[in-house]
């Protein structure tokens, strides 16, 4: 089954096709197209993705974005489309809260022949709700005029699918998954201890009572005058701070040692305000902070939360018996995390199959909603009716 995808949580406008075989057991996917815009640079003076903004660039690109794919995936083929009255009238009425986006849409499928794709997957949430309705409609757009079932995919969900997936002669496979498998979702929205006992069935652990572990991230960064997006910038000095100090270990300086918050506490929970909070009331402290002074808290912040995402797995781990511990999210892609949780799986876990994504698979994109795509589409769980939904939960 071919899916095409396409992924407008946020700031990355996405549509990926995917050639998928196998089933629950074992899996095969073969990226044929795969395209993307980022709003990175545009958001950049915001400090922050500004919604109204990105759903405006999700219109302006899902068009050029879906060519791209077809054409990477040789899908492509001109050929006149006869659009009924009745089909255009649904169709307009669908994207018409996308200024310019219906009359690029019917420019470009009336002038190529349908292609062959089995379903089509798309975000459904969590994300920015303006972004996700523009994908969302986008989509049923699609279906409508080529005639193609709707795969809606909850976002987290696909980070998992992400995570699971390993390459293999350019090929990306799911296989000799031993359950039950720990995901560790963690994002600039999320940061989640989730269970699947079995396949897409899944258990709360533990969750933050408070800022998600990429929020916390991000608004360090701002407090530190570091450009955004700020957690790749915090990680960036905390590494060249663990170099001056010649090694990766926790390492600290004569500043305060920030908490670790509910660490010891006998729960799978999170939180990250106070540790946040700790590091405003540090800053506070310094008159003048410099670029050693950056580093330096930058380090012991990324120590700080790594050191609570490990302690709280590690419970979670031996709380659950699970066999597999999956990473997924865009804080996922973090060196310190990924170095830490490898060493201390090897150490303490020795069990535990350990599965990260890819740097390129931990950011937002649509190759993950085409895997999760495929597993509810094998089970024939398609939908029709389907709303956006900021804060759609996993569970």
């Amino acid at each position: 089954m071919k899916i095409l995808a396409i992924e407008t949580s946020c700031d990355e406008t996405v549509i990926a096709i995917l050639e998928c075989i196998g089933d629950e057991h074992a899996a095969t996917f073969s990226v044929l197209g795969n395209a993307l815009l980022s709003q990175i640079e545009i958001h950049k003076q915001y400090g922050g993705v500004f919604p109204a903004l990105a759903k405006r660039e999700h219109a302006k690109n899902l068009v050029p974005i879906l060519e791209a794919a077809l054409e990477e995936a040789e899908l492509l083929r001109e050929d006149k489309q006869i659009i009924s009255e009745e089909t255009r009238a649904k169709i307009s009425k669908i994207l018409a809260r996308e200024p310019g986006l219906s009359e690029a849409f019917f420019e470009f499928v009336s002038e190529c022949e349908i292609p062959e794709i089995g379903a089509i997957a798309v975000t459904a949430g969590p994300g920015l709700e303006p972004a996700l309705w523009v994908g969302i409609n986008f989509a049923k757009a699609l279906a409508l005029v080529w005639n193609k079932p709707l795969v809606a995919v909850n976002h987290m969900e696909g980070h998992i699918f992400a995570a699971l997936a390993s390459s293999q002669n350019e090929n990306l496979l799911i296989n000799n998954i031993e359950m039950p498998v720990l995901a560790l979702l963690i994002s600039g929205g999320h940061t989640q201890l989730v269970l699947m006992r079995e396949w897409l069935k899944y258990e709360l652990i533990g969750e933050t009572r408070d800022d998600a572990v990429g929020e916390a991230f991000d608004k360090v960064a701002r407090m530190l005058s570091l450009p955004y997006p700020g957690g790749p910038e915090i990680s960036r000095l905390a590494e060249s701070a663990r170099s001056k100090l010649g090694s990766c270990s926790r390492g600290s300086t004569s500043r305060d040692i920030l908490p670790r918050p509910m660490i010891h506490e006998d729960s799978c929970d999170f939180s990250f305000a106070g540790l946040k909070t700790a590091v405003m009331n540090l800053l506070k402290k310094i008159p003048d902070v410099s670029e050693d002074d950056k580093k330096d808290i930058a380090l012991e912040f990324e120590n700080a939360v790594t050191d609570v995402l490990w302690h709280k797995t590690s419970r979670a781990l031996n709380e659950t018996a699970a066999k597999t511990l999956v990473i997924g999210g865009g804080v996922s892609a973090n060196v310190h995390i990924q170095r830490t949780f490898t060493e201390k799986i090897r150490e303490i876990h020795p069990d535990v199959a350990l599965h990260i994504p890819e740097p390129a698979m931990s950011t937002d994109n649509a190759i993950m909603i085409a895997l999760a795509g495929y597993y509810r589409a094998i089970r024939n769980e398609f939908a029709t009716d389907f709303k956006a939904n900021g804060n759609l939960p996993l569970i």
